[in-house]
């Protein structure tokens, strides 16, 4: 415990008088030391026989940078003292001011929080300060009590911007949406090399390539991605796969990832995109295994020459997917307007067919 500002002026203001009436006589300063000597010691009284008030934190939503959310702190306690609530927060969240004055009789002690960069960043800890009724004291409790939010990447809408290159995702979820094998056929220009029948070319006299074709049912079918980049270079990578991974599941494609130590299994749903994007949130750099690239309908990839989708052998920048070389007006979620194309050299990860 110890005197707020208001309370050391008080205590000079004592110390003077009594000084004063020690030198030339009690009789008129009596009167305004006494008085103040009683409200000093009642608003000590007061502040030490205050119990510590016990507080629980409300869980905060996840959401992306931009959005604000309302961190609310609950106190319990049997005193109605007036109170200073102080938090403290993380780098990557942001608010004008995490200091609230209220009292201990109030239920909740609220102020609004601003989602800055991705990560999961931590809220608290947190300290009360509660003062006498006037306000000559001040007693601080410190309560450990920390909660997390997460801050999800941003979601570039690839339907809406439409950029150049868009045909490589396309085509893939107009595969992954089909079940049934039907008829070989002789291979022609273009088709993916993932549909030849590599043994029944090898059983042709000819050795002509043959391709599966399949019969386009309409059901949900899967694709996997697997990501990777050097360190520093997870922001950009988080962007291009939960927008990619995005696009393929608006296209009724269920979604695998694995990204980071993270793996998860295609699957579709609103739940599953909220699991892709908090592994995205968290995830810190780490280099795929070769059976993880081998395996991967899409590979994404980030070094100091920009980022990368590979689809079948075919390498688009993420740039052209996103539109960024085009004048696009985008919404909060999405691309920069009048953004342009960084054109991106061969890259140094090794990219297994």
């Amino acid at each position: 415990m110890r005197p707020t500002s208001r309370g050391w002026g008080v205590l000079a203001v004592v110390a003077f008088g009594t000084a004063m009436s020690w030198q030339y006589g009690p009789r008129s300063l009596d009167a305004v030391v006494i008085p103040l000597a009683v409200v000093l010691v009642a608003g000590a009284l007061t502040t030490i026989r205050t119990d510590r008030p016990e507080s629980r934190r409300e869980p905060v939503p996840d959401g992306f940078p931009g959005e604000s959310r309302t961190v609310a702190v609950e106190i319990e306690s049997d005193s109605s003292a007036a109170a200073t609530v102080t938090d403290t927060l993380d780098d990557g969240l942001a608010a004008a001011d995490t200091t609230v004055e209220t009292t201990l009789a109030d239920p909740a002690a609220e102020y609004e929080l601003t989602l800055e960069d991705r990560g999961e960043h931590r809220i608290g800890p947190l300290s009360i300060a509660v003062r006498d009724v006037f306000g000559l004291w001040e007693r601080r409790f410190a309560d450990e009590e920390t909660t997390t939010v997460v801050v999800y990447p941003r979601i570039d809408d690839l339907h809406r911007t439409g950029g150049r290159g868009l045909d490589v995702l396309a085509d893939l979820a107009r595969r992954a949406n089909r079940e049934e094998f039907t008829h070989l056929r002789e291979y022609r220009r273009g088709d993916p090399l993932r549909d030849v029948s590599w043994k029944a070319a090898a059983k042709r006299p000819d050795d002509e390539l043959v391709v599966r074709e399949f019969d386009d049912d309409g059901t949900v079918g899967a694709a996997t991605i697997a990501a990777e980049c050097i360190p520093g270079r997870e922001d950009e990578l988080a962007v291009a796969v939960a927008s990619v991974a995005t696009y393929l599941l608006e296209c009724e494609v269920r979604v695998g990832l694995t990204v980071g130590a993270d793996h998860h299994p295609p699957d579709d749903g609103r739940r599953h995109h909220r699991s892709l994007l908090r592994s995205l949130a968290r995830f810190e750099t780490r280099e795929l295994e070769d059976g993880d690239r081998a395996e991967a309908d899409v590979l994404i990839q980030s070094d100091a020459t920009g980022t990368r989708v590979v689809v079948d052998d075919r390498e688009v920048a993420f740039d052209r997917l996103r539109g960024a070389d085009e004048s696009t007006e985008v919404d909060g979620r999405g691309v920069e307007d009048g953004s342009t194309d960084d054109e991106s050299a061969d890259g140094s990860w090794e990219v297994v067919a």
